[in-house]
């Protein structure tokens, strides 16, 4: 008789396990970056509100214009009225990103901002030191913060 060419039932079970194993493998390697690839676009958008509330901030005066700094936001102002970088101070916890009227920003509802001022000394020199934190709700880990000196003229 002919012998016939083919392959076992013993060749044919390692050939499945060994398929197998390599799609279990790239299954997790793709669900793993497909997981991970907001993170860029999550990043680059904390970084843009964060350089937004500081360009915001910075731009104002160290002490009130009229005169009446109480270290911290006047009674009766909202950020759209702040007109010193003390206003800042004390001012209400992570709150979501909006404009500097207090309107939301479309898209990034999901994003939280906390601002902190505080006293600072940089080569014996006062200072003051403007902190932005921007928070995602999606990741509880993510956290960018932005950290400026201004100093007193």
């Amino acid at each position: 008789m002919r012998r016939q060419k083919g392959a076992t039932l013993i060749e044919l079970v390692v050939s499945v396990v060994i398929i197998s194993v390599v799609v279990t493998s790239m299954m997790m390697l793709i669900t793993q970056t497909v997981g991970r690839s907001s993170d860029p676009l999550m990043r680059a958008q904390a970084i843009a509100i964060a350089e937004a509330y500081m360009e915001e901030i910075l731009g104002l005066s160290l002490t009130d214009p009229d005169g009446g700094d109480v270290g911290g936001p006047e009674a009766g102002e909202s950020r759209a009225t702040y007109d010193d970088l003390n206003d800042y101070h004390n001012a209400s916890g992570p709150e979501p990103a909006t404009d500097q009227y207090g309107a939301a920003i479309a898209g990034l509802d999901a994003y939280s901002v906390e601002v902190t001022v505080s006293s600072a000394t940089l080569n014996g020199s006062p200072a003051t030191r403007v902190r932005v934190e921007v928070t995602h709700a999606a990741d509880a880990d993510f956290s960018l913060p932005l950290v400026a000196y201004r100093l007193a003229r």
